[in-house]
């Protein structure tokens, strides 16, 4: 009370009121908009050379600018660790993916606590702060209905989120939560996560227009889209189907020169040979050709579909009046993906279980391509396609996985319009211009630096001439226009790697090797390396798999119990727990507080239409159902009204198959062999006592609940330690 700046007495008469005064500047200060996608190719916008329609994209563009030497990391958490804090994701804890702890302070899965983020320092200045999709940045063992929530958005910084939390979801029903708790998904007819995700967004600006008008704005949308599963309506995959059965080979041909004849790229740049994992196009067969061109058809109806939500978001943005003064940067998270493989998919959880099928059996399937039945993924020759003209892809410290399309517009404060910059970039100068942007240039400690005079002028110096890159071991560096890359696999001695050298201001595509003709500068930038990873935490240098790091340390939450207890109409349990697939052997049970009688309904429910299993009681039936890939086995007996449980026993045998028993008072009442099994089997998790999303099972209508307070509780014991092998290679393929 001594600090007010008013006077109380012992009554109001007798006291004088004061107000805090309002921030003069606050409605001068820009809103800020970033627009994120995931697994995005460079070539892939339009205004970037694609034949994939975005016009959206293409007018912010042209209203605003096109940065061509924007980097990355090459991987999707730590470019958005560096987004939100402009500092290196080594230095905040962000090393590779929030899914996983290596057991060191560069890698703990999660931003330092001490560190504030964009929304944080925004939110310092008098903005309202929202986020919408994809986040990916609390580690595994935190993405439970209970929290901890210390790395969840709304306690870094955001005042609202709508969205999912790991690396990817089903687009037609996703794993959503809204500020701190889990929802249900829309289940309504023609459903699409990017809509909804452009839903929500309009709607938080309609409040923010109608009750926080004086108050600037920051808005962090992040499409699930383009990252797998990719999902997309086929009315928006068909037209795409004659634009790409040219194959990936002359789609680069094609790109490069429309990146040239856009002036994205000079007139003397190089096309990088194909990648060496990659087929050429003429020497695939018909089945893999018509394969191939629908799953890449497929991906850019679904860039086209999230480009149409652009559209639909600054139309309104447009309606309220806030467009002129809104800073907005659309970019990618990294390069285009390998996770398709050699043949890509037709339903992913094929490729994320460790079962990719071949292409014989997919060719059948290939209407199913983007619908419910179809969460597919393009082969690696697409993703090279989507990197033109560079080299490998995300996971590769090669231009493929870490160079992203930047568009930026302000109409308020741009001077030029339509405009290409070509001046050295990385994600960390993003925070910076922001904050100097808005009029707190120091707000916080910054690796990045502001490239607010290149808004102005194509000609103003890049804020920065050096930065280094760091993923699974692989190592480069930019210094001044050169580049050094080394090449690295697990195992191998850092100091026997070997070293690519670029110059880059004579060499666009970092094509050709210089290593041999300039050692002297290649060491230079080498040695120059190490004093870098010194000064940004790059300590311990780590080349281990996910299979090394998770039995290096032990896995936290829910996959390192060996029983988990669920309560009836508790909160849905999301796949990151990495407890929903039948890989391991389990028993569950579900305990009754009186007995059965004529009670049904479902115990316990994982995954959807597409994949999963449901255990449930119906007219005197115990039933157990799994499907994966659209196979299903049904096992069922009969139980007495009498029992006081109800359950099953899984237990592996040889392969992935498992033998099923069915328990009622832990009698065995049914059961049999189920012939596969699979760690992913679909991207829905667990719900007790209903089957909460696109039912597993044909045989009752969702979400058929099991009457409470009848259901006490279910348990969920592990007959077997978590494979971690399994486990880690489920990981690394998802990411």
């Amino acid at each position: 009370m001594n600090s007010f700046p008013g006077k109380i007495g012992r009554t109001v008469a007798e006291s004088e009121p004061w107000w805090p005064q309002q921030d003069k500047d606050a409605n001068l200060r820009p809103n800020v908009v970033t627009i994120l996608f995931d697994d995005t190719g460079w070539s892939d916008f339009g205004c970037f050379g694609s034949e994939i329609s975005t016009p959206a994209i293409d007018t912010v563009a042209e209203q605003g600018l096109r940065f061509t030497n924007f980097h990355v990391t090459p991987m999707c958490s730590p470019t958005r660790a560096s987004l939100l804090t402009g500092r290196n994701h080594h230095s905040v804890g962000m090393r590779c993916l929030s899914d996983s702890d290596t057991g060191f302070p560069n890698g703990r899965g999660a931003i330092r606590a001490d560190i504030p983020t964009l929304a944080d320092m925004l939110r310092g200045h008098g903005f309202a702060t929202y986020m919408v999709g994809k986040w990916h940045l609390a580690p595994s063992a935190e993405c439970t209905p209970a929290g901890p929530y210390d790395n969840w958005p709304l306690s870094r910084g955001f005042d609202r989120f709508y969205g999912f939390l790991g690396g990817c979801t089903d687009q037609y029903a996703p794993e959503l939560i809204q500020d701190n708790q889990t929802i249900d998904p829309p289940l309504r007819e023609g459903y699409h996560l990017s809509e909804d995700l452009c839903d929500r967004a309009i709607g938080y600006l309609r409040d923010h227009a109608a009750f926080r008008a004086k108050d600037p704005f920051f808005l962090n949308f992040c499409f699930g889209a383009t990252h797998a599963p990719i999902q997309v309506a086929r009315d928006y995959v068909d037209p795409y189907v004659s634009v790409f059965d040219k194959g990936w080979d002359q789609t680069r041909i094609d790109r490069l020169e429309r990146q040239k004849s856009l002036g994205l790229m000079p007139k003397d740049t190089d096309l990088v040979p194909r990648n060496p994992d990659v087929s050429a196009w003429d020497d695939l067969d018909a089945d893999h050709r018509a394969l191939f061109t629908r799953q890449q058809s497929a991906y850019a109806g679904f860039l086209q579909h999230a480009d149409e939500q652009i559209g639909r978001l600054v139309a309104e943005l447009q309606r309220l009046g806030l467009y002129e003064n809104t800073i907005i940067l659309i970019m990618s998270d990294n390069g285009a993906s390998p996770e398709g493989r050699q043949n890509g998919a037709v339903d992913i959880n094929t490729n994320y279980s460790g079962t990719p099928e071949p292409v014989s059996e997919m060719i059948k399937r290939i209407d199913d391509i983007g619908g419910p039945n179809g969460p597919a993924h393009y082969p690696l020759g697409w993703a090279m396609a989507g990197n033109t003209p560079f080299r490998r892809y995300k996971q590769f410290v090669d231009l493929g996985g870490m160079r992203s399309p930047l568009v930026f517009s302000w109409p308020m404060g741009m001077v030029a319009s339509g405009g290409i910059r070509d001046q050295f970039l990385h994600a960390v100068d993003i925070a910076p211009t922001i904050m100097d942007l808005v009029g707190d240039r120091r707000a916080a400690q910054f690796d990045g630096d502001s490239f607010r005079p290149m808004l102005a002028s194509d000609s103003a110096p890049a804020p920065r001439s050096l930065q280094y890159w760091e993923m699974f071991g692989r190592r480069a560096i930019y210094a001044e226009g050169w580049k050094a890359i080394s090449e690295h696999e697990k195992g191998d001695d850092y100091a026997s790697d070997t070293w690519r050298l670029h110059d880059t201001r004579n060499d666009a595509s970092e094509c050709h090797d210089l290593a041999n003709s300039h050692p002297e500068k290649l060491q230079e930038l080498k040695d120059l390396w190490w004093l870098e990873a010194e000064a940004n935490d790059v300590f311990p240098l780590d080349d281990r798999t996910l299979v090394d790091i998770i039995r290096f340390r032990s896995p936290h939450g829910l996959a390192a119990q060996s029983e988990v207890t669920f309560y009836g109409n508790q909160s849905h349990l999301g796949t990151l727990s990495m407890i929903c697939g039948t890989d391991r052997s389990f028993e569950m049970k579900g305990h009754f507080t009186a007995a059965l009688g004529t009670a049904e309904g479902v115990i316990a429910s994982m995954g959807n239409e597409l994949g999963g299993y449901t255990l449930f009681i119906k007219e005197g039936r115990l039933v157990f159902e799994h499907g994966f890939v659209g196979r299903r086995h049904r096992f069922e007996g009969t139980i007495s009204g009498t029992s006081r449980s109800a359950g099953l026993q899984l237990k592996h045998g040889k392969g992935t198959a498992a033998q099923i028993t069915l328990l009622a008072d832990d009698q065995r009442i049914g059961g049999g062999l189920l012939p596969e099994t699979a760690s992913h089997l679909s991207f829905w998790g667990l719900d007790i006592g209903r089957d909460a999303a696109l039912p597993v099972s044909q045989s009752y209508a969702a979400p058929f609940a099991f009457p409470l307070p009848l259901l006490d509780k279910v348990t969920l014991n592990f007959l077997e330690p978590v494979n971690e092998e399994t486990l880690a290679e489920m990981l690394e393929v998802t990411e």
